[in-house]
């Protein structure tokens, strides 16, 4: 049961120091605090600007389904919709996926895109080289075959000179 145990642990501390895991953890770290910045963005620039133009700040405004929307005693008589609350929400929403896409997306996308081109030209250099050794090693071939002499290429095996006990034809 012991040993259960501690397979159970050590695959969870695997699973734990695994690199996805940690940057997942950093990721979400680092999109709340965005997220502050972006809703302290909409709170307060976006918002006073919509109530410059219109009669309040963003958030405020509000249509009432049901009569009469009051606060008597602490309590909302009516019912009433909080489309500004809505609506400011909607503008985080777009100004973080923005954000996220135009300095996030867009230049990891093109860093990748970099980096398959320059793999693929990679890979067409190395099959060149494969190819150009593979004739270098023909050459090479073909130049013993004719060291050796017409009768001598009948497949023995043997290099010239290794334990024919003759010797080496360029010495």
């Amino acid at each position: 049961m012991s040993a259960k145990k501690e397979s159970l642990l050590g695959g969870f501390k695997a699973f734990l120091m695994r690199g996805n895991v940690i940057d997942l953890a950093v990721a979400v770290v680092i999109g709340a605090a965005f997220t502050n910045i972006v809703n302290s963005v909409v709170k307060g620039i976006i918002n006073p600007l919509v109530g410059a133009f219109g009669t309040k700040d963003l958030e405020s405004y509000t249509s009432c389904i049901k009569d009469p929307c009051k606060v008597v005693n602490g309590e909302m008589q009516g019912i009433e919709l909080q489309w500004g609350l809505v609506l400011s929400s909607i503008l985080s929403f777009l100004i973080t996926a923005a954000v996220v896409y135009f300095l996030m997306v867009l230049p990891m996308a093109k860093i990748l895109a970099k980096r398959a081109a320059h793999d693929k030209a990679k890979e067409g250099v190395q099959e060149t080289m494969e190819i150009s050794e593979l004739e270098v090693l023909k050459e090479i071939r073909d130049h013993l075959v004719a060291q050796r002499g017409p009768g001598a290429g009948s497949g023995s095996g043997s290099v010239p000179g290794s334990g024919g006990g003759g010797a080496h034809p360029t010495s």
